[in-house]
């Protein structure tokens, strides 16, 4: 009887310690030797069970595809670069889609939030379109199901250009420039919505990442990255959890998650998915935005309230506490609780700033950009 009683002891051992991530401790050789190299050998990455439906692991980004009803034509892609740039398309004809997502700012504008229209302030901080034509929802509340989709609604929001879109196609077509454009992009010079969302989409879907060191250094290029962001990748992979959401090679698993942000009660309150969906499970949930080229997009959260990627860190590493907000009206029925997945790292400042270095090794350049000529 005590022998069996010492099995069982032994076993709830086993069992309760296998429960949670084991991590053998490496030395930075074996890191960069073993991330550098076949992917299906790395280091057991640390899974929530959450996360793991549909989890594909962080890599060599590639290049986009495009949808069969919008096919890439390099004339499509010039016209939708030249309507980009057009503030005629709002309707103080100030504002262009460029104006909150300048190539010289990371495609975004460095501001906490945008502003638009009467100089109006918005509600969350302007998303990069780098690297969009990955994504299969587009804004933070994911509303828009398609890039050509999403490129009106800029355009309508009161907030941002203030033009309802007949009125901004027929802007476009009293521009006698447009026409040549318009033929060589679609083969006839008529000028409809289909046709400029579909070309806005067409070059927003170029916008993409350029390769950067961590890129090169998983292709087998073992000397791309220092030692403190070899590091750093193992931490993101491993004791950091960011592979919990910020998967695959585009560094996003292209979900919603409430990361404790939605500030109820608040003049900043934002219950983000759910004002799409209506379902209560989805409130202060928002899309989960990927982390390349995350050096040069800052302020950083939909409210764009942490001016550096270390104030980041440092507030996942505390698992993202809920900020208690004295004497504000909150409706309880949207109360949510945040992500199970979000929790006290208890990471170093050592690590915490290898981190930073990793995430700042899968940013490229600031793109560069000729402003191409308006029509006349």
């Amino acid at each position: 009887m005590k022998r069996l009683g010492f099995i069982v002891s032994i076993l709830t051992v086993f069992v309760f310690s296998t429960a949670f991530f084991q991590e053998r401790e490496y030395t930075i050789a074996e890191l960069r030797e073993l991330y550098s190299g076949d992917a299906a050998k790395w280091p057991k990455a640390n899974l929530d069970q959450e996360a793991k439906g549909g989890f594909k692991d962080i890599g060599y980004l590639g290049r986009p595809t495009y949808p069969a009803n919008n096919p890439f034509k390099e004339e499509k892609e010039k016209l939708g670069r030249i309507l980009f740039f057009d503030p005629r398309l709002s309707a103080s004809k100030q504002i262009a889609c460029a104006s909150c997502h300048d190539p010289e700012l990371g495609w975004g504008d460095g501001k906490r939030v945008a502003y638009g229209h009467d100089r109006q302030n918005g509600k969350r901080n302007a998303m990069t379109i780098i690297n969009t034509a990955f994504y299969n929802k587009f804004f933070w509340d994911g509303r828009a199901n398609s890039l050509e989709h999403q490129s009106g609604f800029p355009v309508a929001d009161h907030v941002e250009m203030n033009m309802d879109l007949a009125g901004m196609v027929k802007n476009i077509v009293q521009i006698e420039g447009y026409k040549p454009l318009f033929a060589a992009a679609f083969g006839s010079d008529e000028i409809n919505l289909d046709k400029i969302q579909k070309a806005i989409a067409t070059f927003e879907r170029s916008v993409v990442s350029t390769n950067s060191r961590f890129d090169s250094f998983v292709k087998g290029n073992k000397a791309a990255l220092k030692d403190e962001e070899v590091v750093g990748l193992h931490l993101f992979r491993t004791k950091a959890r960011c592979i919990n959401c910020h998967n695959s090679p585009l560094f996003s698993d292209n979900k919603f998650h409430n990361d404790g942000q939605a500030l109820l009660g608040s003049k900043f309150e934002d219950l983000g998915l759910y004002n799409v969906t209506k379902n209560l499970n989805d409130v202060g949930k928002m899309r989960t935005p990927s982390l390349r080229e995350t050096n040069i997009t800052g302020p950083w959260m939909h409210h764009g309230n942490f001016p550096s990627l270390k104030d980041v860190i440092e507030f996942y590493n505390l698992g993202n506490p809920i900020a208690q907000q004295r004497n504000l009206k909150v409706n309880d029925s949207l109360k949510a609780p945040k992500s199970a997945m979000l929790k006290k790292l208890n990471l170093t400042l050592t690590e915490q700033a290898q981190l930073e270095a990793f995430l700042r090794s899968i940013s490229t350049r600031v793109s560069k950009i000729n402003l191409p000529p308006l029509p006349k």
